[in-house]
C-alpha cells in the first residue's frame, strides 16, 4: 500500500482562480473511490492505495487541466511506498497522537 501527496497546479489559465480546476480534479477522485482513498487539503491532496492504481490516477488528475483550458500544468508528487509493513494515513496520523 502506497501514499501519494499530489499538487496539481494549470498554468496558463488567464485567472488566479483555480476552484473550477480543483472540483474538476476531485471528479476523479471520485470516480476512484472504489479503488483508492483520498483526503482533500487546502493544498494538496493524498490519495492511498496500490501503487499502480495511484500512479493511473494521478495520471487522470494530470489531464483534467488541459481537458479545460489550461496550457501548461505542474503536477508534483510524494510517494511514501512502505513494504515493510501496513501503513495508511489513519495509521501515520495515529503514530503521531500517540506520541504527544
Amino acid at each position: 500500500m502506497a501514499i501519494i501527496q499530489v499538487t496539481i497546479v494549470p498554468l496558463g489559465t488567464g485567472s488566479t482562480s483555480l476552484g473550477e480546476y480543483v472540483a474538476k480534479v476531485h471528479q476523479i477522485l471520485l470516480q476512484a473511490e472504489d479503488r483508492i482513498k483520498f483526503q482533500m487539503t487546502p493544498m494538496s491532496t493524498i490519495i492511498e492505495g496500490e501503487l499502480d492504481e495511484l500512479l493511473a490516477v494521478v495520471r487522470q488528475m494530470h489531464e483534467v487541466p488541459f481537458e479545460h483550458g489550461a496550457m501548461r500544468v505542474s503536477t508534483s508528487i510524494t510517494i511514501d511506498d512502505r513494504r515493510d509493513k501496513h501503513g495508511t494515513m489513519e495509521q501515520k496520523l495515529r503514530s503521531v497522537e500517540e506520541k504527544l
